[in-house]
């Protein structure tokens, strides 16, 4: 049995590799952009020409299966590779399943409804085509040879025309491949007070992020930041939920960390019912207070 692998980011392909080793004996990488190796049997990479969009890469990736074949797909649910993979499931008959959080015995489980309900499918096809969730499998376990070979472009008949692109500001955000994040809520009230929370990350090696208040709301954060249902989903071993509520659309991002560790000065947010630890307090007090004691 093969899979064949789609990833943008080297830590999703790690991730996707390792899971693709659980689900089969061969492991095809599609990369996009440079290499990754010693995670797969094979990886093939994509660079996209000048002047051309990563979306128009189907044509490429459509050949590249043809020409391997598999049973399973697995996929990042980058924006490019979104399209790719919608692309290649359509080519090959059949629907992408997205999202997924696990799959066993060719039944995949996901969150839908913005994470209120749980959804199991199974692909009726001959291949199972699937977007898979951050955090789902554990990318330290991947291996591989170290084969690579670049895919030559084929555009498609009626390509993407750029034109215009503007260079987003440089993040060094990397949420991913962080132990411990520290998520901040709009109890921040200021965007000075978000000091005690960088107090905190380099106390605990820990990288910031944020509700989607902070980065789409007041431009404290940048969009890599915002985690939740519509931004990252991360698998921490620990995650501080600092100031916010604990709505389902933002927890829904990090339900797979090890621990949550919560402070809130409203003893009745959500966030309390869904945390390992939690602290009702001021954060203003109970921040440096906790950043004090794990010194």
């Amino acid at each position: 049995m093969k899979a064949f692998v789609l990833a943008e980011t080297e830590s999703a392909a790690r991730e996707l590799c390792a899971g693709a080793r659980t689900l089969a004996d061969e492991v095809v990488l599609v990369k996009f952009g440079a290499p990754v190796t010693g995670v797969a049997d094979m990886c093939l990479t994509v660079a996209v020409p000048e002047g051309a969009v990563a979306d128009d890469a189907y044509v490429t990736v459509n050949a590249a299966f043809d020409a391997q074949g598999a049973s399973v797909v697995l996929a990042e649910p980058a924006a490019s590779i979104l399209s790719v993979v919608g692309r290649l499931a359509a080519h090959l008959g059949t629907a992408a399943i997205t999202d997924i959080q696990s799959v066993s015995d060719g039944v995949a489980t996901s969150m839908y409804f913005g994470g209120v309900g749980v959804r199991e499918a199974k692909a009726t096809g001959d291949v199972a085509v699937y977007t898979v969730a951050a955090g789902t499998f554990d990318g330290s376990a991947a291996t591989g040879g170290d084969a690579v070979e670049e895919l030559a472009w084929q555009a498609p008949a009626s390509a993407l025309v750029k034109v215009g692109s503007e260079q987003l500001p440089p993040s060094d955000v990397n949420l991913q491949g962080a132990d411990v994040v520290i998520g901040c809520g709009r109890g921040f009230s200021q965007e000075d007070d978000l000091q005690m929370a960088r107090d905190l990350a380099a106390q605990t090696g820990g990288e910031l992020a944020c509700t989607r208040p902070l980065t789409e709301g007041v431009d404290w954060f940048p969009r890599e930041a915002y985690l939740g249902v519509s931004g990252q989903i991360i698998a921490p071993k620990v995650y501080f939920a600092l100031g916010l509520s604990g709505q389902m659309q933002h927890m829904v991002g990090v339900a797979k960390a090890g621990t949550i560790i919560a402070i809130n000065k409203d003893k009745n947010a959500p966030v309390f019912k869904q945390c390992d630890l939690g602290f009702v307090g001021d954060l203003k007090t109970a921040l440096p207070a906790l950043t004090n004691a794990l010194a």
